[in-house]
């Protein structure tokens, strides 16, 4: 079943002027990117949401030339390379012949973030028999590369099966959120307070997808705040068969559900759906090892209004303070931007849900910490912990 939140994301990738903005245009049928002769046209990674005839819906990011000079030009590289940990599959373009340095130092870029992606020998049109620098390629390469023209569109069906296959099914492939732990015809109690981050007049997006997600499980789903939870569960026959609460009233909704309804956060049902479960697992516990200034970096993957009700920024520091004993020092970053300083000045990194954010973006959000031993965790399961009820909070997702 195709996700119907995730898009795979193509990043296009080649020295100046080798026709990535074209062959956007080319593969899309469409005047979607900016196209000049002029080295350089392309400056920042641009995204664009698509639809490619044979792949369907995708985001596509146009970047700068990786052979960019200059003290603007290094950055314009270095925001070229970033784009990497977001993707899904990369294309890089070649022409003329040239296969150096820059195409190397890309490749290694793809293999370090894990990151498939397909060679393209563009301006076919123009090439000579001795240009082809296809033919001559190591055997690892050669066997993900096509020689095309944005020109007359030759080999295009060759390129879009070429990228087909190297898609990853991780890309548009998504289990259920909750299809695996609640059979049809079961009730589902979701608790869902109503505060200043909620958006005015509708849900937040994780509980929005939770609602779908038992819907397309045939299941039902009943939503509530907190203050009529007591009342309803008298009310409900049958009882739910699980509960998924907001983690800020996690305490008070273990307290009032019976011991034998399994129960759970959305956030924590983010972390088994697209986050790295099994090392959040492990760096939970971590929680309690923290001393007197040590630092944690709290990863949001979104930008919002900041209020006095945030929970990453204001609610986790002041209640992780509280359950340590300690005064940590915090970091914020929110969206996908750089982590400040190195990413070994920090003792411990709390990511949240990730709902606005593909897995692959949220896995290579990660991976640095994780890479040197840096223990991780998320929202939900952070505060479960703080809160002793971690194990339960887990349990509907244990050998699953």
């Amino acid at each position: 079943m195709k996700g119907r939140d995730a898009k795979p994301h193509i990043g296009i990738f080649g020295r100046r002027n080798t026709g990535k903005s074209s062959l956007i245009n080319s593969l899309t049928e469409q005047e979607v990117a900016i196209v000049s002769d002029i080295p350089g046209t392309t400056t920042d990674p641009v995204k664009k949401s698509i639809e490619i005839f044979g792949i369907g819906p995708a985001i596509i990011i146009d970047t700068a030339g990786m052979d960019d000079f200059g003290e603007l030009g290094k950055k314009r590289v270095g925001k070229t390379k970033e784009t990497i940990k977001k993707i899904d599959l990369g294309i890089l373009l070649i022409t003329e012949g040239q296969f150096g340095d820059p195409e190397k130092d890309m490749i290694a870029e793809f293999d370090k973030w894990a990151v498939p992606y397909v060679l393209v020998q563009n301006k076919a049109d123009l090439l000579s028999d001795t240009a082809r620098i296809l033919d001559f390629l190591p055997e690892k390469l050669n066997k993900k590369t096509v020689s095309y023209s944005t020109v007359d569109s030759r080999n295009k069906e060759e390129l879009i099966q070429l990228l087909i296959k190297h898609i990853p099914e991780t890309a548009y492939m998504s289990t259920s959120l909750v299809g695996d732990i609640i059979n049809p015809g079961e009730l589902v109690l979701l608790i869902t307070p109503i505060d200043s981050e909620a958006p005015d007049g509708r849900l937040i997006l994780p509980q929005v997808q939770a609602i779908r997600d038992i819907l397309d499980n045939d299941a039902i789903a009943v939503v509530a705040q907190q203050g009529e939870m007591l009342s309803l569960l008298e009310k409900l026959q049958p009882l739910p068969s699980l509960v998924i609460t907001d983690s800020q009233v996690f305490k008070q909704v273990a307290e009032a559900v019976p011991e034998n309804i399994p129960m759970t956060s959305f956030s924590t049902v983010l972390a088994k759906y697209k986050g790295d479960f099994e090392n959040y697992l492990k760096g939970t516990p971590f929680l309690s090892k923290l001393k007197e200034g040590d630092k944690v970096l709290i990863l949001e993957s979104c930008t919002h209004q900041v209020s006095c009700d945030d929970i990453g920024r204001f609610k986790i520091p002041e209640w992780l303070d509280k359950f340590s004993g300690n005064k940590l020092e915090y970091e914020v970053v929110s969206g996908l931007d750089n982590v400040p300083g190195k990413i070994t000045d920090y003792s411990m990194v709390i990511q949240c849900g990730g709902c606005m954010i593909t897995r692959k973006q949220l896995i290579n959000r990660l991976k640095p910490a994780i890479d040197v031993g840096i223990p991780v965790s998320n929202y939900g399961m952070t505060i479960a912990y703080m809160e002793g009820i971690f194990d339960r909070a887990i349990a509907p997702f244990k050998n699953k």
